[in-house]
């Protein structure tokens, strides 16, 4: 009969609609978190039309962050900030991805050697992720290029270098979560033209990406190996293309070959377990 369905199911929910509300509630409030993280602070109102959910489900996920200490409710000001358990979660996060002194010393050494911002880029999990950045404002990093970036493996050095190290089905896996978006009108959208693009990199040891992933910015990165000669990440540096002349490229190279040895080392010796 039509009507079979049992009536108790129907009065306590269905089951996914219910797993459906609530992986709803932790997008709506992570949305929350973002929203205030990139103002600076912001008011229920401004929330709620940011991010067009209803003013009362706002204010009362809001409330509920407040009392989980992810925000703070300033309320002279009216508007909401973000929470001091959310310093913890920083603190926890570059733990455990983790860039060893030795390493953040070779990354500095390099940019002043260098002259470019200088990276170091690991694999985490399935991801590409930028792990340690040193600039200064005469050699800026690329703007997106902060802790934790692990978008466009595809158009940037260190990601090529790192793509270059995974098998043909990690590969398969990344592109397919990730995709190649166009980002500039030299970025590498072609599977087959990245496959050999690809296969250059780990022939050469080298990845060059000249203006994929900024406009008139060059970056070069190099892989860094462990004791069983497995790639663990990469070292990098960027510059404005117009400044990349063939010379300086080549010493480039050469400083960039430097650095992946010393950090190599590190690893080889049982010091780093990444």
């Amino acid at each position: 009969m039509r009507n079979s369905v049992d009536s108790s199911v129907l009065a306590a929910g269905s089951p996914v609609k219910t797993r459906e509300s609530g992986v709803q509630t932790v997008e709506k409030t992570l949305s929350i978190l973002e929203i205030v993280a990139e103002r600076g602070g912001a008011s229920a109102k401004e929330v709620s039309l940011a991010l067009g959910y209803p003013l009362p489900t706002v204010y009362r996920l809001m409330q509920a962050l407040v009392q989980s200490d992810y925000l703070v409710h300033l309320k002279d000001d009216r508007r909401f900030e973000l929470g001091y358990k959310l310093d913890r979660l920083g603190v926890s996060l570059h733990r455990q991805v983790g860039v060893p002194t030795p390493v953040r010393a070779e990354i500095a050494r390099l940019h002043d050697t260098a002259q470019t911002a200088g990276y170091f880029a690991v694999y985490r999990g399935a991801d590409v992720v930028v792990a340690y950045v040193v600039d200064s404002p005469r050699h800026r990093r690329l703007t997106p290029l902060n802790f934790g970036f692990h978008e466009a493996a595809h158009a940037t050095a260190f990601g090529k270098t790192l793509l270059a190290g995974m098998s043909a089905e990690q590969l398969d896996q990344y592109l397919a979560v990730h995709g190649m978006p166009r980002l500039t009108a030299s970025t590498i959208t072609d599977r087959a033209e990245l496959d050999d693009h690809l296969a250059e990199v780990g022939n050469r040891g080298i990845a060059w990406e000249h203006a994929e992933f900024v406009p008139d910015m060059t970056c070069a990165a190099i892989g860094v190996r462990n004791g069983a000669g497995q790639l663990v990440g990469a070292v990098a540096i960027s510059a404005p293309s117009g400044e990349i002349s063939p010379d300086r490229e080549r010493r480039l190279e050469h400083q960039l070959r430097d650095t992946a040895n010393h950090v190599s080392n590190y690893y080889r010796s049982g010091q780093l377990r990444r």
